[in-house]
Protein backbone atom coordinates (compact mmCIF):
# COMPACT_ATOMS: atom_id res chain seq x y z
CA UNK A 1 0.00 0.00 0.00
CA UNK A 2 1.07 3.33 -1.22
CA UNK A 3 1.60 5.90 1.85
CA UNK A 4 -0.22 9.40 1.50
CA UNK A 5 3.00 11.10 1.34
CA UNK A 6 4.95 8.31 -1.28
CA UNK A 7 1.44 9.04 -3.34
CA UNK A 8 1.90 12.67 -3.16
CA UNK A 9 5.32 12.76 -4.50
CA UNK A 10 4.65 10.25 -7.27
CA UNK A 11 1.68 12.66 -8.18
CA UNK A 12 4.36 14.95 -8.58
CA UNK A 13 6.22 13.39 -10.16
CA UNK A 14 3.92 12.47 -12.89
CA UNK A 15 2.99 16.08 -13.09
CA UNK A 16 6.61 17.07 -13.99
CA UNK A 17 6.71 14.17 -16.33
CA UNK A 18 3.58 15.16 -18.19
CA UNK A 19 4.21 15.91 -21.83
CA UNK A 20 5.24 19.64 -22.38
CA UNK A 21 2.93 20.06 -25.76
CA UNK A 22 0.05 18.82 -23.53
CA UNK A 23 0.47 21.22 -20.59
CA UNK A 24 0.92 23.77 -23.58
CA UNK A 25 -1.93 23.43 -25.15
CA UNK A 26 -3.52 24.46 -21.94
CA UNK A 27 -2.94 28.15 -23.25
CA UNK A 28 -3.07 27.85 -26.82
CA UNK A 29 -6.34 29.51 -28.39
CA UNK A 30 -8.53 26.89 -29.95
CA UNK A 31 -10.07 27.16 -33.33
CA UNK A 32 -13.61 25.02 -33.59
CA UNK A 33 -13.65 23.05 -37.17
CA UNK A 34 -17.46 23.15 -38.11
CA UNK A 35 -17.64 20.94 -41.25
CA UNK A 36 -20.88 19.28 -42.89
CA UNK A 37 -18.38 17.01 -45.06
CA UNK A 38 -16.33 14.51 -43.73
CA UNK A 39 -13.08 13.93 -42.26
CA UNK A 40 -11.51 11.45 -45.30
CA UNK A 41 -12.58 13.08 -48.19
CA UNK A 42 -12.22 16.11 -46.83
CA UNK A 43 -8.40 15.49 -46.05
CA UNK A 44 -7.23 18.09 -48.92
CA UNK A 45 -9.07 20.67 -47.94
CA UNK A 46 -7.50 20.65 -44.28
CA UNK A 47 -4.28 20.30 -45.45
CA UNK A 48 -5.15 23.68 -47.37
CA UNK A 49 -6.51 24.93 -44.19
CA UNK A 50 -3.64 24.44 -42.06
CA UNK A 51 -1.35 25.99 -44.96
CA UNK A 52 -3.13 28.99 -44.78
CA UNK A 53 -2.87 28.92 -40.96
CA UNK A 54 0.71 28.45 -41.29
CA UNK A 55 0.89 31.93 -43.59
CA UNK A 56 0.44 34.22 -40.34
CA UNK A 57 2.58 32.12 -38.26
CA UNK A 58 0.13 29.50 -36.62
CA UNK A 59 1.12 25.88 -36.57
CA UNK A 60 -1.28 23.43 -34.89
CA UNK A 61 0.34 21.62 -32.31
CA UNK A 62 2.77 24.33 -31.81
CA UNK A 63 0.78 27.88 -30.90
CA UNK A 64 -2.83 26.73 -31.83
CA UNK A 65 -4.84 23.69 -31.31
CA UNK A 66 -7.60 23.06 -33.57
CA UNK A 67 -11.32 21.21 -32.93
CA UNK A 68 -12.47 18.85 -35.54
CA UNK A 69 -16.58 18.77 -35.63
CA UNK A 70 -17.68 16.66 -38.99
CA UNK A 71 -21.34 16.40 -39.70
CA UNK A 72 -20.82 13.77 -42.64
CA UNK A 73 -23.58 14.87 -44.65
CA UNK A 74 -25.86 15.04 -41.79
CA UNK A 75 -26.95 18.76 -41.66
CA UNK A 76 -29.24 17.58 -38.42
CA UNK A 77 -26.37 16.89 -36.80
CA UNK A 78 -24.67 20.72 -36.84
CA UNK A 79 -26.83 22.41 -34.05
CA UNK A 80 -25.29 20.09 -31.24
CA UNK A 81 -21.75 20.28 -32.81
CA UNK A 82 -22.27 24.15 -33.12
CA UNK A 83 -23.46 24.61 -29.49
CA UNK A 84 -20.19 22.03 -28.59
CA UNK A 85 -17.64 24.76 -29.81
CA UNK A 86 -19.34 27.19 -28.48
CA UNK A 87 -19.68 25.75 -24.70
CA UNK A 88 -16.19 25.08 -25.32
CA UNK A 89 -15.59 28.93 -25.86
CA UNK A 90 -13.60 28.08 -28.92
CA UNK A 91 -11.31 31.34 -30.06
CA UNK A 92 -12.92 30.94 -33.69
CA UNK A 93 -14.83 28.58 -35.61
CA UNK A 94 -14.22 28.34 -39.29
CA UNK A 95 -17.66 27.11 -41.16
CA UNK A 96 -18.52 25.29 -44.26
CA UNK A 97 -22.03 25.69 -46.37
CA UNK A 98 -24.88 25.06 -44.47
CA UNK A 99 -22.38 24.83 -41.42
CA UNK A 100 -22.09 28.80 -41.51
CA UNK A 101 -25.68 29.22 -40.78
CA UNK A 102 -25.49 27.10 -37.91
CA UNK A 103 -22.57 28.55 -36.28
CA UNK A 104 -23.87 32.04 -36.73
CA UNK A 105 -27.76 31.19 -34.97
CA UNK A 106 -25.22 29.79 -32.28
CA UNK A 107 -23.05 32.69 -31.44
CA UNK A 108 -22.47 36.56 -31.91
CA UNK A 109 -19.74 36.71 -30.31
CA UNK A 110 -16.73 34.63 -31.01
CA UNK A 111 -15.34 35.45 -34.57
CA UNK A 112 -16.66 33.21 -37.45
CA UNK A 113 -15.16 32.76 -40.70
CA UNK A 114 -17.21 31.05 -43.37
CA UNK A 115 -16.76 28.90 -46.86
CA UNK A 116 -19.69 29.66 -49.05
CA UNK A 117 -20.35 28.74 -52.26
CA UNK A 118 -23.55 30.86 -52.04
CA UNK A 119 -24.14 35.09 -52.16
CA UNK A 120 -23.21 35.53 -48.68
CA UNK A 121 -25.55 38.22 -48.94
CA UNK A 122 -28.39 36.17 -49.99
CA UNK A 123 -27.64 33.55 -47.45
CA UNK A 124 -28.08 36.24 -44.70
CA UNK A 125 -24.71 35.26 -43.80
CA UNK A 126 -23.29 39.03 -43.95
CA UNK A 127 -24.76 42.59 -44.91
CA UNK A 128 -21.87 43.42 -47.04
CA UNK A 129 -18.85 41.99 -48.22
CA UNK A 130 -16.51 45.30 -47.59
CA UNK A 131 -17.63 45.30 -44.20
CA UNK A 132 -19.58 42.34 -42.96
CA UNK A 133 -21.61 41.81 -39.37
CA UNK A 134 -19.36 42.06 -36.57
CA UNK A 135 -18.39 38.54 -35.53
CA UNK A 136 -18.60 37.58 -39.06
CA UNK A 137 -16.09 37.42 -42.31
CA UNK A 138 -15.07 34.63 -44.65
CA UNK A 139 -14.81 33.59 -48.19
CA UNK A 140 -17.28 32.73 -50.94
CA UNK A 141 -17.11 31.55 -54.35
CA UNK A 142 -20.07 30.72 -57.02
CA UNK A 143 -20.66 27.98 -57.30
CA UNK A 144 -24.74 28.41 -56.86
CA UNK A 145 -24.43 30.59 -60.03
CA UNK A 146 -22.47 28.78 -62.39
CA UNK A 147 -25.55 25.94 -63.47
CA UNK A 148 -26.18 27.68 -66.62
CA UNK A 149 -22.27 28.33 -67.94
CA UNK A 150 -22.06 23.81 -66.63
CA UNK A 151 -25.01 23.10 -68.93
CA UNK A 152 -23.75 24.91 -71.99
CA UNK A 153 -19.82 23.34 -71.54
CA UNK A 154 -21.86 19.85 -71.08
CA UNK A 155 -23.63 20.51 -74.34
CA UNK A 156 -20.66 21.36 -76.33
CA UNK A 157 -19.02 17.69 -75.22
CA UNK A 158 -22.49 15.76 -75.76
CA UNK A 159 -23.77 18.07 -78.96
CA UNK A 160 -26.60 15.62 -79.42
CA UNK A 161 -27.94 15.99 -75.57
CA UNK A 162 -31.76 16.68 -75.96
CA UNK A 163 -32.73 15.51 -72.39
CA UNK A 164 -30.73 16.88 -69.53
CA UNK A 165 -31.20 16.71 -65.70
CA UNK A 166 -30.05 18.70 -62.66
CA UNK A 167 -29.64 17.03 -59.48
CA UNK A 168 -30.22 19.04 -56.92
CA UNK A 169 -30.24 19.21 -52.85
CA UNK A 170 -33.68 20.49 -51.47
CA UNK A 171 -32.00 21.43 -48.33
CA UNK A 172 -29.26 23.98 -50.27
CA UNK A 173 -30.72 27.44 -49.70
CA UNK A 174 -29.57 28.15 -53.17
CA UNK A 175 -31.88 24.71 -54.75
CA UNK A 176 -34.49 27.50 -55.95
CA UNK A 177 -32.07 29.72 -58.26
CA UNK A 178 -30.22 26.76 -59.14
CA UNK A 179 -32.70 24.82 -60.96
CA UNK A 180 -34.20 28.30 -62.72
CA UNK A 181 -31.04 29.48 -63.75
CA UNK A 182 -30.05 26.06 -65.16
CA UNK A 183 -33.87 25.36 -66.66
CA UNK A 184 -33.58 29.00 -68.85
CA UNK A 185 -30.30 27.92 -69.94
CA UNK A 186 -31.88 24.34 -71.28
CA UNK A 187 -34.75 26.40 -72.94
CA UNK A 188 -32.26 28.58 -75.27
CA UNK A 189 -30.66 25.57 -76.49
CA UNK A 190 -34.00 24.08 -77.28
CA UNK A 191 -33.25 21.17 -74.56
CA UNK A 192 -35.61 19.54 -71.56
CA UNK A 193 -34.62 19.62 -68.52
CA UNK A 194 -35.81 17.42 -65.43
CA UNK A 195 -35.01 18.65 -61.81
CA UNK A 196 -33.91 15.40 -59.29
CA UNK A 197 -33.70 16.12 -55.69
CA UNK A 198 -31.62 14.22 -53.28
CA UNK A 199 -30.54 14.73 -49.77
CA UNK A 200 -29.45 11.26 -48.59
CA UNK A 201 -27.21 8.76 -49.89
CA UNK A 202 -30.34 6.30 -50.42
CA UNK A 203 -32.09 9.52 -52.36
CA UNK A 204 -29.09 9.67 -54.81
CA UNK A 205 -29.41 6.00 -55.62
CA UNK A 206 -33.25 6.68 -56.06
CA UNK A 207 -32.13 10.17 -58.09
CA UNK A 208 -30.24 7.97 -60.47
CA UNK A 209 -33.07 5.14 -61.29
CA UNK A 210 -35.27 8.76 -62.44
CA UNK A 211 -32.83 9.98 -64.50
CA UNK A 212 -32.57 6.19 -66.87
CA UNK A 213 -36.49 6.34 -66.53
CA UNK A 214 -36.39 9.79 -67.60
CA UNK A 215 -34.02 8.59 -70.50
CA UNK A 216 -31.41 11.54 -69.10
CA UNK A 217 -28.81 12.33 -72.17
CA UNK A 218 -26.40 14.34 -69.76
CA UNK A 219 -26.63 14.98 -66.33
CA UNK A 220 -25.48 18.62 -64.23
CA UNK A 221 -24.29 17.84 -60.33
CA UNK A 222 -25.63 21.27 -58.59
CA UNK A 223 -22.51 22.48 -56.01
CA UNK A 224 -23.64 21.02 -53.05
CA UNK A 225 -21.34 20.20 -49.74
CA UNK A 226 -23.07 17.00 -49.09
CA UNK A 227 -22.81 15.92 -52.85
CA UNK A 228 -18.98 16.34 -52.75
CA UNK A 229 -19.09 14.69 -49.51
CA UNK A 230 -20.38 11.67 -51.64
CA UNK A 231 -18.71 11.84 -54.80
CA UNK A 232 -17.19 8.66 -54.77
CA UNK A 233 -20.91 7.12 -54.72
CA UNK A 234 -21.91 9.74 -57.61
CA UNK A 235 -19.23 9.45 -60.02
CA UNK A 236 -19.71 5.21 -60.40
CA UNK A 237 -23.32 5.26 -60.67
CA UNK A 238 -22.96 7.94 -63.72
CA UNK A 239 -20.67 5.28 -64.86
CA UNK A 240 -22.66 2.44 -64.51
CA UNK A 241 -25.27 4.22 -65.99
CA UNK A 242 -23.24 5.65 -68.75
CA UNK A 243 -24.38 9.29 -67.86
CA UNK A 244 -22.06 12.08 -68.94
CA UNK A 245 -22.26 13.94 -65.84
CA UNK A 246 -20.31 17.29 -64.95
CA UNK A 247 -19.87 18.79 -61.50
CA UNK A 248 -19.02 21.39 -59.22
CA UNK A 249 -15.33 20.91 -58.34
CA UNK A 250 -12.35 19.32 -59.38
CA UNK A 251 -12.32 16.47 -56.60
CA UNK A 252 -15.18 14.61 -58.40
CA UNK A 253 -13.02 14.62 -61.99
CA UNK A 254 -9.95 13.26 -59.65
CA UNK A 255 -12.39 10.56 -58.54
CA UNK A 256 -13.13 9.43 -61.72
CA UNK A 257 -15.86 11.73 -62.95
CA UNK A 258 -16.17 13.10 -66.37
CA UNK A 259 -16.28 17.08 -66.53
CA UNK A 260 -15.92 19.89 -63.58
CA UNK A 261 -16.12 23.54 -63.99
CA UNK A 262 -16.04 25.52 -60.71
CA UNK A 263 -13.76 27.42 -58.14
CA UNK A 264 -10.49 25.67 -56.47
CA UNK A 265 -11.95 24.52 -52.63
CA UNK A 266 -8.78 24.02 -51.39
CA UNK A 267 -7.51 27.47 -51.98
CA UNK A 268 -10.85 28.76 -50.48
CA UNK A 269 -10.17 26.66 -47.58
CA UNK A 270 -6.20 27.95 -47.43
CA UNK A 271 -7.82 31.31 -47.67
CA UNK A 272 -9.96 30.94 -44.59
CA UNK A 273 -6.72 29.53 -42.98
CA UNK A 274 -5.01 33.06 -43.35
CA UNK A 275 -8.44 34.94 -41.90
CA UNK A 276 -8.32 32.51 -38.63
CA UNK A 277 -4.95 33.25 -38.52
CA UNK A 278 -5.36 37.36 -38.62
CA UNK A 279 -8.29 37.02 -36.14
CA UNK A 280 -6.34 35.36 -33.52
CA UNK A 281 -3.78 37.85 -33.99
CA UNK A 282 -5.70 40.39 -33.33
CA UNK A 283 -8.01 41.53 -36.65
CA UNK A 284 -11.85 41.78 -35.85
CA UNK A 285 -13.36 39.90 -38.41
CA UNK A 286 -15.75 42.85 -39.46
CA UNK A 287 -12.51 44.84 -40.82
CA UNK A 288 -11.61 42.01 -43.16
CA UNK A 289 -13.77 42.02 -46.13
CA UNK A 290 -15.50 39.33 -47.70
CA UNK A 291 -12.79 37.04 -50.00
CA UNK A 292 -14.23 36.27 -53.50
CA UNK A 293 -13.20 33.48 -55.33
CA UNK A 294 -13.56 35.07 -59.46
CA UNK A 295 -11.19 32.44 -60.71
CA UNK A 296 -12.77 29.23 -62.44
CA UNK A 297 -11.06 26.03 -63.40
CA UNK A 298 -12.35 23.24 -66.47
CA UNK A 299 -11.06 20.25 -65.40
CA UNK A 300 -11.91 17.12 -67.94
CA UNK A 301 -11.32 13.91 -67.59
CA UNK A 302 -10.14 11.83 -71.29
CA UNK A 303 -10.59 8.33 -69.59
CA UNK A 304 -13.66 8.64 -68.37
CA UNK A 305 -14.51 10.22 -71.71
CA UNK A 306 -13.16 7.55 -73.40
CA UNK A 307 -15.03 4.82 -71.57
CA UNK A 308 -18.46 6.77 -72.71
CA UNK A 309 -17.50 6.62 -76.57
CA UNK A 310 -17.17 10.60 -75.98
CA UNK A 311 -14.94 12.76 -78.26
CA UNK A 312 -13.82 16.10 -76.47
CA UNK A 313 -13.84 19.29 -78.53
CA UNK A 314 -10.78 20.62 -79.39
CA UNK A 315 -12.20 23.88 -77.95
CA UNK A 316 -12.81 22.47 -74.70
CA UNK A 317 -9.61 20.78 -74.30
CA UNK A 318 -7.81 24.74 -75.25
CA UNK A 319 -10.03 25.65 -72.74
CA UNK A 320 -9.25 23.27 -70.14
CA UNK A 321 -7.32 24.03 -67.08
CA UNK A 322 -5.99 20.60 -66.59
CA UNK A 323 -7.09 17.63 -68.72
CA UNK A 324 -6.96 13.92 -66.69
CA UNK A 325 -5.31 11.28 -68.84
Amino acid sequence: MIKRREFITLLGGAAAAWPLAARAQQSMPVVGFLNSRSPGESAHLVVAFRRGLSETGYVEGQNVHVSFRWAEGRSARLPALATDLVEHRVAVIVANGPSALTAKAATATIPIVFLSGADPINAGLVTSFNRPRENMTGVSWFSAELGAKRLGLLHELVPKAAVFSLLVNPEEQQAGRQSADVQAAARSIGGQLHIVNASTEKEIDSAFAALVQQRTNALIVAGNPFFTSRRDQLVALAARHAIPAIYPAREFVADGGLMSYGNNNAEAYRQAGIYVGRILSGAKPGDLPVERQTKFELVINLKTAKALDLTVPDKLLVAADEVIE
